[in-house]
């Protein structure tokens, strides 16, 4: 057999085996992406951090540890991050979020305090007339009855802090109101419902106040009745983080 033979059949055989290279490689990742799964399932940050580490440097890149989170070596291990910070945070809140709906349900206020819970955050929402007569900005009579309700649920967690936020439609104020904008409104709105409290007992440093204007509305400003929809006072809760 010539030379030539020779060449084309250790060629033919170098293509008969070259997959087996590539089905290593293939099952070399597999192996890595199910070892990664693995430690991610045990929850346990440490080794999270590790097998990202460990990715990161076998594909040839950095390995960046997020500046949230503090490794150490000797026994102490890896401190409390972020991550599961957060994790209890949402979990306490939803406690919280659990005794709201059952003290608004023995108080009859479920028809008319809407509650939400969000990334943490608890959001009480009531609607501009139960607060205040159209075009006012003064509380009446009967928001403050509902405001005095909502008190004590207030006083039962004083760790939350609350947010006060305003918000009108898209409308502007009438021709001759004494109000210039928007703006002015729903500032005023939320900084009145926000001295009420003062009033009758919330610690300041627990509240703020912010107008919206006709900022971010529930539904399109088209209609009467979606207008009432976003003419509203949300009451934002949030978990005060001490240390």
């Amino acid at each position: 057999m010539n030379e030539d033979n020779w060449d084309i059949e250790e060629l033919e055989e170098d293509e008969s085996t070259a997959w087996i290279t590539t089905f290593a490689d293939i099952s070399m990742l597999l192996l890595v992406f199910f070892i990664l799964l693995f430690s991610m399932s045990s929850l346990n940050d440490e080794k999270f951090l590790k097998s990202i580490h460990s990715v990161r440097q076998a594909l040839g890149g950095k390995s960046v540890i997020p500046s949230s989170v503090k490794i150490e070596t000797g026994n102490e291990g890896v401190l409390v991050n972020e991550v599961t910070k957060f994790r209890q945070l949402i979990k306490a809140q939803q406690k919280v979020f659990a005794d709201l709906q059952y003290y608004y349900t023995q108080k009859g206020l479920e028809g008319i305090v809407g509650a939400y819970l969000e990334s943490g955050k608890i959001t009480l929402r009531l609607p501009a007339s139960v607060l205040f007569d159209s075009g006012k900005v003064e509380l009446k009579p009967e928001g403050k009855k509902v405001l005095q309700e909502m008190k004590d649920f207030f006083i039962r967690h004083p760790d939350q802090k609350i947010n006060i936020r305003g918000y009108t439609d898209n409308l502007p104020p009438r021709a001759g109101s004494r109000f210039k904008d928007n703006w002015e409104i729903s500032a005023l709105r939320a900084i009145n419902v926000l001295r009420y409290l003062i009033s009758i007992g919330i610690e300041p440093e627990r509240l703020t106040a912010t107008g919206f204007a006709d900022l971010n509305p529930l539904y399109p400003n088209n209609s009467d009745e979606n207008r009432a929809r976003n003419r509203r006072v949300e009451f934002v809760l949030e978990k005060m983080i001490g240390g």
